[in-house]
């Protein structure tokens, strides 16, 4: 008889929010026309800078992102409390993508997406594991179950929450639609283990 355990798994969450997607998107469509913003992972879009938490019109959202981080906390046995680091919003225009990346310094990080569709660009997330790249086995032309996939394609549901480890590499996938993809995306750290440092100002959280 095989014995098996499938260990050291990467545990990606979702939730489904009930939101006013439209008055968000409002928001961050008048946000963009006032702001350059700043240039990161984005190519051919828009990206905020990152003190959207400290902005009142996003309370709802904000008050959800902790409801999920708290859950999360409960299912990773996690002591001590999360803390919103920083928070931002992405509008990628037809053709626009975001580059492979991790995100430094934080625990979880996530995305939820305001607008969106099918073809708009999918969250890319790859197999963290140190050098599983450099051997790429012959598999069987069949639909291959999640535990032995490389990469994974998440479709960007309006409505819908992702967070994952801060330490998984993602992207996004080109917009192939004719119309605009808007998300926020967002860092949560752990009180007692990470200090946030912006701008080399360091805050202490105790």
């Amino acid at each position: 008889m095989l014995l098996k355990d499938q260990l050291f798994p990467t545990t990606i969450y979702g939730k489904d929010l009930h939101l006013d997607n439209d008055i968000l998107s409002n928001h961050i469509i008048e946000w963009s026309k006032n702001d350059r913003g700043m240039n990161k992972t984005n190519v051919n879009g828009w990206h905020s800078t990152t003190d959207m938490h400290k902005k009142p019109e996003y309370k709802l959202l904000i008050d959800e992102l902790y409801k999920m981080q708290h859950e999360i906390y409960k299912e990773e046995l996690l002591d001590s409390e999360p803390f919103l680091g920083n928070m931002w919003a992405n509008i990628n225009y037809e053709g626009g993508y975001n580059m492979p990346h991790v995100h430094a310094n934080s625990l979880f990080s996530g995305v939820y997406y305001v607008k969106s569709n099918p073809n708009s660009g999918r969250l890319v997330c790859d197999d963290p594991r140190t050098g599983i790249q450099h051997t790429m086995p012959i598999r069987k032309k069949i639909n291959l179950p999640k535990h032995l996939l490389r990469s994974v394609e998440i479709e960007p549901i309006p409505g819908r929450l992702v967070m994952f480890p801060a330490w998984l590499w993602h992207s996004v996938s080109p917009n192939l639609s004719k119309d605009i993809r808007i998300s926020i995306s967002f860092n949560f750290l752990q009180k007692g283990l990470m200090v946030w440092n912006k701008n080399l100002n360091k805050e202490n959280i105790k």
